[in-house]
C-alpha cells in the first residue's frame, strides 16, 4: 500500500522520519497521539493518483474480515476526497483551456464564429451567417482561404448601401440629419452640401439649422455656408419646415442640421414630429458614431426609429461618422445589418468635403475584419441587443434572411425582378390581373439578356388542364425566372421560331420534337443552334441505310459520361453519337444517352437526340440543359397545386401558371448550379423552412413559395422596407 505509518516520541521526531523516507513533498494523511507518542499516516505526493483503497468488507456475512482500523479507514476516505478534488480541478482547467477566450476553436465554422466575435460582430448575426455555410467549405482545413472569402461575401451581401452618389444628389427634396449630440451632424451637413455644390452649383441648395441650444452652433454652420456661397436659415426646433417654404423658393435641395439629442431624451419624438408635421416630405438620415459603444449604437437606432415611426415617417438611411476614431468598425456594421438600414456615406475626418466617401461594402467589410483583437471578453449586454423582446429579434432576423435572400436572387437569376412583379399581380382584383399581365409581358425579356429557349411539348401535361410554359435561357445558358406561355406564341414551329428570333435575338433552340421540313430549312438557313429530342422509332439514314435511331445504337458501348442533376438527384449521363442524315440529306449527329444511378449503375431513363453535324460534339452541354429542363414540369405541378390551395379563387389562371413555373425555374436553376454562390443560396433557402428534405429541388421550391408568400404578407401589412423585401 502507498500509505506508510510512522511512530515517534514526539511530532518533531516522527516528521523527521517522514521527510527522510518520503521526501519534503510527502502528504500527511492523518495523525494522532498514542500511549507511546505520536502516530502519523503519510504518503508520497505522486502516489495519490495511483492510490487503490481497500475493498469494503461485505456486511452480515460469516466470513467477513475483522473491522478495518479506524485510522486506516479515515485516511482512505481523505485520500478518495483528494483524488476527487484533483479530478475536479483538472476538469475545470481543461474546460477553461477549451473556452473561446483561451483556446483556438476547431472546425471551419467555429473558427469563423470566433473571428466574427473577435472583430466585434454579435453572436446573433454570426448564427444567421454560418447557418447557411455550404457543406464543402466546412470540410476544408484551416489553411484554406475559401471559407474566409465566403464569409466576406456574406457580410457584403447583407450590407445595404447607396447604389451610386447620383441617385442621392440628383433627387430634389429636403434631407434632415438626426442623431445624438456630438455625432458630427454639422460637419456632415457641410460635407454633403459641398458635394452637392460640386455637382450642381450653389444656386439650388440651402442650409437650415434647428440647433439653437449649443453656443455657436449657428455660427459654425454659417461659416460653412459662407465658404460654399449658399444661404443658411435658422429654424426654431418647434417650427415646421413649411414656415421657411416662402424663403426656399427655387431651392431644389435643402439640408437640415438638427439639434443633437440623447436617444433617451423624450424630445426626440417631438423633434421628428415637427420635421414631419408640414406639407413637405422630409427625408431623415441617422448619423451613427462608429467610435461609440455597441450598446449605445443599438439604443440610438432603436429609439430614433421608434420616434420616426411615431411621426409616421421612415428612418432607413444612415451615415457612419468618425470611422477614423473607431477602434473597431464591426459593431456599427453589425447593428446596421441587423436593423436593415442602408449606409449612404462614411465619414472619417474633419476636412470638408474630402473626408467623406460613398459607402462601399467591400471596403467597409475589409476594414471590419482587419481589426480583430487577440481575445474579446464576452459581455451579455453586447451579445444580447437591448430594448427589443426576444421574439421580435427572432422575427427581425427571419426578415433579414428573407430580405437578403431575395436581394441576392435578383442579382443572380435573370428575370427574378420580373417574377416578383408577376407575384404582385396576385393581390389585385381578378379583372385587373390580365390587363397588368399583358403590360408586364410586353417588355419581357430584354433582347440582350436572352440567348435561347427550351421549348416544351405542345400538349397539356398529364392530369392537368395546362401546358408547360417555354423556358428562356440567359446568356450563360441558365433558365430565366419568368417563362413564356405557349398560347401567346404564333401557331406553327417556323413562325414561332422566327418571331422569337427576330424580337428577342434568340439564337439557341432546344426542341421537344424534330422540326418539320420548313422549320428545319429555316433554322439551317439562319445558321442557328438547335438540338431536338426524338422518339426511339424516329428514322434516319446511316450509311445510306434507313433505320430507327434505337436500332442505330443497339450494339453501342457507352464509354463517355458526365455528372448531371436530374429530377433532384445526382446521376451520370452516358452518351454515344453517330453521323447520320435525314430524309432530305441534311447532315446530322444522332445521340443516344443513358441516365444512370452512379452507385448501382441502373439505367434511370434513355434519351435520343438529333443535332446539326456542323455543331460537332460541343453541343453536349445543350443536351444536358434540355435533359435537366424535364425536371421543371414536376416542380411546376407541385407549385401550381400549392398556389391553387392557397388562393381564394380570384387568381387568374395565366398568372398562377407563370408564378408556379417561375419558382420552378428558380429552384431548378439553383439545383443544377455547382458554384459557391449557388451553394450558399441553396443553404439559405433550405434553412428558411427549418426542416430537412430528402430532395433539395422540391425543398427549395417549397421555400421559394413560402418566401414569396411571406413577402406578400409583409407588403400587405404596410411594413415593407425600400431596401428589404420590396
Amino acid at each position: 500500500m502507498s500509505v506508510r505509518r510512522f511512530v515517534g516520541a514526539n511530532s518533531r521526531d516522527v516528521m523527521r522520519q517522514v521527510r527522510e523516507t518520503l521526501g519534503e513533498d510527502a502528504l500527511i494523511v492523518a495523525n494522532r497521539r498514542t500511549e507511546g507518542g505520536v502516530e502519523i499516516l503519510a504518503m508520497a505526493d505522486e502516489a495519490i493518483d495511483h492510490f487503490e483503497p481497500s475493498p469494503e468488507p461485505a456486511p452480515e456475512t460469516p466470513t467477513a474480515p475483522s473491522p478495518q482500523d479506524p485510522m486506516q479507514a479515515m485516511s482512505e476516505r481523505l485520500l478518495r476526497e483528494m483524488q476527487d478534488m484533483r479530478a475536479l480541478l483538472a476538469n475545470s482547467q481543461s474546460n477553461h483551456a477549451a473556452s473561446p477566450a483561451a483556446a483556438t476553436p476547431t472546425g471551419t465554422s467555429a473558427r469563423l464564429r470566433q473571428l466574427l466575435w473577435n472583430v466585434g460582430f454579435s453572436s446573433e448575426l454570426a448564427d444567421e451567417l454560418l447557418a447557411g455555410m455550404p457543406a464543402p467549405l466546412t470540410k476544408l482545413d484551416g489553411d484554406s482561404e475559401a471559407p474566409l472569402q465566403w464569409l466576406r461575401q456574406q457580410l457584403m451581401d447583407r450590407l445595404c448601401v447607396l447604389s451610386d452618389e447620383t441617385s442621392f444628389f440628383d433627387q430634389t427634396g429636403i434631407v434632415a440629419l438626426v442623431g445624438p449630440t456630438g455625432v458630427g451632424k454639422t460637419t456632415t451637413t457641410a460635407k454633403l452640401a459641398a458635394r452637392f455644390v460640386m455637382r450642381h452649383g450653389t444656386r439650388p441648395v440651402a442650409l437650415v439649422t434647428t440647433d439653437s441650444f449649443r453656443i455657436g452652433a449657428h455660427e459654425q454652420l454659417r461659416i460653412y455656408a459662407r465658404l460654399l456661397d449658399t444661404p443658411m436659415y435658422a429654424l426654431d426646433a418647434e417650427q415646421p419646415i413649411d414656415d421657411l417654404l416662402g424663403r426656399l423658393q427655387g431651392k431644389q435641395w435643402v439640408i437640415i442640421d438638427t439639434v443633437g439629442m440623447s436617444q433617451r431624451d423624450q424630445r426626440v419624438i417631438e423633434q421628428i414630429a415637427h420635421l414631419q408635421g408640414g406639407r413637405s416630405r422630409v427625408r431623415l438620415v441617422l448619423l451613427l458614431n462608429a467610435a461609440s459603444q455597441p450598446e449605445t449604437l443599438e439604443e440610438v437606432v432603436l429609439r430614433y426609429r421608434q420616434a420616426a415611426r411615431a411621426a409616421g415617417a421612415e428612418l432607413d438611411d444612415c451615415i457612419i461618422t468618425k470611422q477614423d476614431e473607431a477602434g473597431r468598425l464591426a459593431p456599427v456594421l453589425d447593428i446596421i445589418m441587423r436593423h436593415g438600414m442602408r449606409v449612404l456615406f462614411g465619414s472619417n475626418g474633419q476636412q470638408v468635403p474630402e473626408d467623406m466617401a460613398i459607402a462601399a461594402p467591400a471596403a467597409l467589410v475589409d476594414q471590419a475584419l482587419s481589426t480583430a483583437t487577440p481575445q474579446r471578453e464576452r459581455l451579455q449586454s453586447a451579445d444580447t441587443p437591448t430594448g427589443m423582446p426576444r421574439w421580435s429579434r427572432d422575427v427581425l432576423g427571419q426578415g433579414r434572411r428573407l430580405s437578403s435572400l431575395l436581394a441576392r436572387l435578383r442579382q443572380r437569376v435573370t428575370g427574378f425582378a420580373d417574377l416578383e412583379e408577376l407575384w404582385n399581380l396576385a393581390a389585385l382584383p381578378s379583372r385587373v390581373q390580365e390587363e397588368r399581365l399583358d403590360a408586364l409581358l410586353a417588355g419581357y425579356p430584354a433582347a440582350e439578356t436572352t440567348l435561347g429557349m427550351a421549348w416544351s411539348a405542345r400538349r397539356n401535361e398529364r392530369g392537368c388542364d395546362w401546358a408547360m410554359p417555354d423556358i428562356g435561357l440567359d446568356t450563360d445558358g441558365a433558365w430565366l425566372a419568368l417563362p413564356w406561355l405557349q398560347h401567346r406564341h404564333p401557331a406553327g414551329w417556323q413562325p414561332r421560331l422566327a418571331a422569337l428570333t427576330s424580337s428577342n435575338g434568340v439564337a439557341v433552340h432546344l426542341l421537344p420534337r424534330f422540326p418539320e421540313s420548313d422549320a428545319l430549312a429555316w433554322l439551317e438557313a439562319e445558321h442557328l443552334t438547335w438540338v431536338s429530342q426524338v422518339a426511339p422509332n424516329h428514322r434516319v439514314l446511316f450509311h445510306h441505310e434507313r433505320q430507327t435511331i434505337r436500332q442505330l445504337f443497339n450494339d453501342s458501348v457507352l464509354t463517355h459520361h458526365v455528372g448531371v442533376r436530374f429530377r433532384g438527384q445526382s446521376v451520370q449521363l452516358w452518351t454515344a453519337y453517330a453521323e447520320v442524315e435525314d430524309a432530305s440529306g441534311c447532315a446530322l449527329l444522332a445521340w443516344y444517352g443513358e441516365v444512370r444511378d452512379p452507385e448501382s449503375a441502373k439505367v434511370v431513363v434513355r434519351r435520343y437526340w438529333l443535332t446539326p453535324a456542323r455543331l460537332g460534339a460541343e453541343v453536349l452541354s445543350l443536351l444536358l440543359t434540355q435533359l435537366q429542363s424535364e425536371s421543371l414540369t414536376a416542380l411546376t405541378r407541385r407549385a401550381w397545386q400549392q398556389l391553387k390551395e392557397a388562393d381564394s379563387g380570384d387568381l387568374n389562371a395565366e398568372v398562377r401558371l407563370l408564378m408556379a413555373s417561375g419558382v420552378a425555374s428558380v429552384a431548378g436553376h439553383l439545383d443544377v448550379a455547382d458554384d459557391e454562390e449557388a451553394q450558399t443560396l441553396r443553404g439559405d433557402l433550405l434553412n428558411l423552412l427549418g426542416t430537412s428534405r430528402r430532395r433539395r429541388d422540391t425543398g427549395m421550391l417549397d421555400a421559394l413559395v413560402y418566401a414569396f408568400m411571406a413577402r406578400d404578407a409583409i407588403r400587405q401589412m404596410g411594413s415593407v422596407s425600400r431596401e428589404g423585401v420590396a
